[in-house]
Parts: C-alpha cells; structure tokens; sequence
C-alpha cells in the first residue's frame, strides 16, 4: 500500500516547489537583463517575440512577457491542467516583476556578443530548467505546440522550431543577421543546459551482460562493485538455448572497472550500455537483488 505523505511532508515539498518556481524565474531575467537584451540577444518563444515588440515600441519588456503569455494560460487551463498553469502563471509574474527590477537597475556585465551568448544562454538554460523541473513553464509556444501537435500532428519540438525559425527570422530582420545567429547560439546552449537540470550530471548507465557465466559475473560485480545486480531469464532467437542475462545499473566512473570485471571472467560476453538519466526505487548500492 503507497504510504501517504504527512502534513509536515507535503508542506515542505510544496515550499520547495515555490523556492524554485521562484528561483528559476529570476536567473532567466537576469540573464535576459545582464546578458541578452543589452546586446539586443533573444531567445525563442514568448520571451524572444517580447524582446522584439519592446525594442520596436518601447514597451516595458517584463509587461509584454506576461500579457502576451496570456492567452495561452486560458488555453491551457482546460487542456493541460490547473496546477500547471497556475504554477506557470507563478513562475512568469515572478519573471516579469525581476525583468521589470533588473531593467531599473540596468545591470549589463558585458558587451561581447560571445561572452554574453555563452554566458546568457548558461545562466537561462538554468532558471528555465529550474522551473520546468518543478512542473511550470516560462514560454507560452510550448503550451500552443502541445495543443497543436495533438490537433494537426507534428511533434511538440516541430512545432516549437517552427515557431523559433519565425522568430528568430524576426530578430534578423530588426536586429541584424549577426546578432540573429547568436540569438540561436544562445538557444542550443540554453537547451542543453536545460537538459543538464533536468538529468542530473551524474547519469548512469543500464548494463545488460549476456553470457554463459552470468552467475560468476554477477557475484564479482557485486562484491567489486558493491551495486545491486538483478538476474533475468531469456531465451536465444536462433539457438533456442535459455540465457541468463545481468542487468544492473552503474556509474559512468564505474563504467571501465565493470567491462574489466565482465572480460577477464568471458571475453566473449555480449555487454548493451543505456544512458540512464535518472533511476528510482529498488536496490540501493550495497544491496544484493535476488530475484
């Protein structure tokens, strides 16, 4: 039976969730604010059509992001759920108030467009990261490429690189085709950054070892290793002979001691390596699985 969460528990997940939902928001800003919208940088979606529209109408920047993020909070309301829009509707007023803070203070560091892409997309990808890791959003074409994608086809990122391909457009035609690219050089960055929040770092790997020693090397793994190892029944295609396969999970540091455990024991082992980002639940290391 799942054990409920405790009132003390459920509070404390909850402030945790609003730390980062409060967070995420004013790194983004702050590298809008110091990095990109100093050297006239956007990024894509939402953000990226605001950056435009108040540069051409001197509009403040923070109002713009959150009156044209709007509409697609009404739209997903009913089709992804309130607590996520509630938690995005959060996340980009928190947005708009330290854009509209930082913009006060005018707080730009540098004027090198490759120090501020690099930077700028790092410290984005970051404060973006934060809030979709904690179920918000700070970009409103996301929403719109969800609905779309399940209204016309397409996949969700299609959508969204049809979208940054129009803007980005945009940005060329009023900032410069220079300035344009590093726009999309901040994007590439910001987006593998994201990823790395997401992830984590410290991904592992799923290891699965066929071979005619899988016991021997089951039992070395465990006791060199000292990770949980799980023994699976299969059958092969063109032999028909049952195998023994290992499967456990590893570190990418444990990686080269594990094929040197696996070899010396049967050179001839078939090894499959999975990048695994993030595991939860069962054996913790120093446990031996027995299944």
């Amino acid at each position: 039976m799942e054990r409920k969460l405790t009132k003390k528990e459920l509070l404390l997940n909850f402030l945790r969730k609003m730390f980062f939902l409060t967070l995420g928001p004013c790194i983004a800003a702050f590298a809008l604010e110091v990095f990109l919208v100093p050297n006239n940088i956007i990024d894509g979606g939402i953000v990226g059509i605001s950056i435009i529209l108040s540069y051409l109408t001197k509009i403040n920047l923070g109002l713009l992001i959150f009156l044209i993020n709007i509409p697609f909070f009404l739209l997903a309301f009913n089709k992804i759920g309130k607590k996520f829009v509630i938690q995005t509707f959060y996340a980009i007023g928190i947005l708009s108030l330290a854009v509209n803070f930082l913009t006060i203070h005018h707080l730009p560091v540098t004027h090198d467009l490759l120090l501020a892409t690099v930077f700028g997309g790092i410290a984005l990808g970051t404060g973006v990261g934060l809030v979709l890791k904690n179920e918000g959003s700070l970009d409103g074409t996301e929403i719109m490429s969800l609905v779309l994608s399940k209204k016309f086809g397409f996949s969700v990122g299609e959508w969204i690189m049809a979208f940054n391909i129009f803007i980005y457009g945009a940005s060329g035609l009023v900032f410069g085709w220079n300035k344009a690219m590093y726009a999309v050089l901040t994007y590439f960055i910001a987006f593998k950054v994201i990823d790395i929040v997401l992830e984590g770092l410290n991904s592992s790997k799923s290891i699965r070892v066929i071979s005619d020693k899988s016991y021997e090397i089951g039992q070395e793994l465990l006791k060199s290793l000292n990770i949980g190892v799980t023994y699976l029944k299969g059958v092969g295609a063109y032999s028909g002979a049952e195998k023994t396969i290992v499967f456990c999970v590893v570190s990418r540091l444990e990686m080269a001691k594990m094929k040197e455990i696996i070899k010396n024991i049967d050179p001839h082992a078939f090894i499959s390596v999975v990048d695994v980002h993030e595991a939860y639940g069962g054996r913790t290391k120093g446990s031996i699985d027995k299944i």
